[in-house]
């Protein structure tokens, strides 16, 4: 006899929460069977997809790309595998930084010296950026192609090395607020055309690097906020966003 799961022993069976697989459905990456009264209910073709589906993600492949080979739509499978490997490259780049950050606290522990403050911060930073890095993987995955993702994994490693993540991050939050604050703003007013250009001046690091599809990518993610701001918080609020661009147009004007 043919087994059917409700969505709890699928969520048992496969480890994901009962959330997880409702998200995959309104993306739909499966579709369960459902009951007169809206249950539902997975059968073999339904478990079989969601297997696919955590296998192409342990790949590393987003979201959007495995909707796209799910739907059998035209994808460039050759660009992207190298995308993934060049992603990977970065990150056993990163993983070894990290051993090595490990294998220096443990000699000096070994050796009965004190730990160094320096070292510990750093294999903690280290840590805390590769983290950030998949978390923000998962939404940006929907709406940058495979050539900007191999074109990101290819950039990064030039970043400079004494670049101050912090003090960068908090410029930037410095520069939304204050624009968050003076909306509405006419696009045409000289305060508009100022924080325009601060905000063009801290994005030059980004801009000094980035191909076009990088930057097709990301405005791409931007202009679609509002889908994505509930899973991870976004640098800056919709209508900050939808400000600047619309300067940037009122300039090409």
């Amino acid at each position: 006899m043919t087994e059917i799961l409700d969505i709890a022993a699928v969520a048992r069976a496969t480890g994901l929460t009962s959330r997880a697989l409702r998200f995959y459905e309104a993306r739909g990456l499966v579709a369960p069977l459902r009951t007169g009264s809206g249950r539902r209910l997975f059968g073999p073709a339904e478990l079989a997809r969601l297997h696919q589906l955590l296998a192409l993600k342990r790949a590393g492949l987003s979201l959007a790309q495995i909707k796209t080979l799910f739907d059998g739509r035209s994808i460039d499978l050759g660009a992207l595998l190298r995308a993934q490997i060049a992603a990977i490259d970065a990150q056993a780049q990163e993983l070894a930084q990290a051993r090595s950050h490990l294998e220096t606290a443990l000699s000096r522990i070994d050796r009965g010296e004190p730990l160094d403050a320096a070292t510990l911060c750093s294999l903690i930073r280290s840590g805390e950026s590769m983290t950030m890095q998949e978390e923000w993987k998962a939404v940006s995955g929907r709406y940058i192609s495979a050539q900007a993702e191999a074109d990101f994994a290819e950039a990064m490693p030039r970043t400079p090395a004494d670049f101050d993540q912090a003090a960068y991050s908090a410029q930037w939050a410095d520069l939304t607020a204050r624009i968050e604050a003076a909306l509405p703003l006419d696009p045409a007013n000289a305060a508009a055309g100022t924080f325009y250009d601060e905000w063009q001046a801290l994005l030059a690091p980004f801009t000094a690097i980035a191909t076009p599809a990088m930057m097709e990518g990301v405005t791409r993610m931007y202009d679609h906020i509002d889908e994505w701001k509930e899973e991870r918080t976004p640098p800056f609020a919709a209508d900050v966003w939808a400000f600047i661009r619309s300067v940037g147009a009122a300039r090409q004007m």
